[in-house]
């Protein structure tokens, strides 16, 4: 497995790494805890150096899940999670970024996590109560602590990642980035580019739909957060189709699968990009970490960013009252 540097920071890992919040959370029931451990460990004997977690996942059962699935390979793996989020009686209940609960998070992701220090810490959502400023200064001193290394915004806007940097350098940037949610190219991936940020794409995959193993007919979970998600209802699915389709033609023609065209052409756009498909299955987790060796020619970039041009993809990502905290 290749590696890579998120953009000017020193965080080097390989180039595709594994989002684990599927595991616990999101898209059904959480898997058995053996399973979900040996999906961990077999994608670091695959050359998998790149975990990224979050205390809201679950609440706190991700965290838990990938603490005791690295903690045998602690020295050999670089962990992410993230705060920002209050949690009262085991669920999401808003919003918070004070520096005093920020370092609250941090003490408890580290001891879910089994480390003594956490590689990538993210801010999951802008807070508009608490000025980026405050947030940025509370992590620099958690790295002066030695508690956290790198410093790492999700979903934020342009102007807030650049008010943020000020204050102590960013790493990263988490945000959505595939074939079909391409906003980012128009003022994000330029700021990141100028100000030497890393890109860290969470689903790359369009939440499994470009696999192709999804279809109009297809029924989710009742715990699936895609069934609230305006993009997937059975008509959107329907038109939206097309990508996929297209896709799929082109990877016939490449002798490899949808998913891997689709995490080729992410990896293609930046060296500073390292997406972070999730999955459960082993044989998906080969197939994903199969297409950092689909290489992508600039006439074939061209004939993707063509074809997919032409499709207007239905129905927004988020629902309104999700939709809301993003791009801040």
């Amino acid at each position: 497995m290749q590696k890579r540097k998120l953009g000017k920071s020193n965080l080097e890992v390989s180039a595709i790494g594994l989002g684990c919040m599927g595991l616990s959370f999101g898209y059904g029931p959480a898997v058995e805890k053996q399973q979900g451990i040996s999906l961990i460990r077999a994608a670091v004997e695959r050359g998998v150096t790149f975990f990224d977690t979050a205390e809201v996942y679950g609440p706190y059962i991700n965290e838990e899940l990938v603490g005791e699935a690295l903690a045998p390979l602690r020295n050999q793996v670089r962990i992410a999670t993230k705060f920002g989020f209050k949690i009262v009686d085991g669920k999401q209940a808003g919003l918070d970024s004070r520096p005093e609960h920020i370092k609250g998070v941090a003490e408890t992701s580290l001891k879910r996590l089994k480390t003594h220090v956490i590689d990538l810490f993210y801010q999951h959502r802008v807070d508009d109560q608490v000025p980026i400023e405050d947030v940025a200064g509370a992590v620099k001193e958690l790295i002066q602590e030695g508690k956290v290394k790198h410093f790492g915004l999700s979903e934020a806007g342009a102007d807030t990642i650049r008010r943020a940097h000020k204050v102590q350098p960013v790493a990263a940037l988490q945000s959505e980035y595939s074939l079909w949610w391409r906003e980012p190219e128009q003022k994000i991936i330029p700021l990141l580019e100028e100000l030497g940020i890393g890109l860290v794409p969470f689903s790359p995959l369009g939440k499994g739909f470009l696999t192709g193993a999804i279809n109009k007919d297809t029924q989710f979970d009742k715990n699936d957060f895609r069934n609230i998600v305006p993009r997937f209802s059975p008509e959107n699915r329907a038109v939206n189709q097309a990508v996929v389709d297209l896709v799929a033609d082109f990877a016939k023609q490449k002798k490899a699968t949808p998913a891997q065209v689709a995490l080729a052409w992410v990896l293609a756009q930046k060296p500073w990009i390292v997406p972070i498909p999730g999955t459960t299955k082993l044989h998906r987790l080969e197939e994903n970490l199969g297409a950092a060796n689909v290489i992508l020619t600039a006439d074939d970039l061209r004939q993707l960013d063509e074809v997919t041009s032409k499709i207007n993809i239905q129905g927004a990502r988020y629902p309104e009252h999700l939709q809301k905290m993003v791009g801040r």
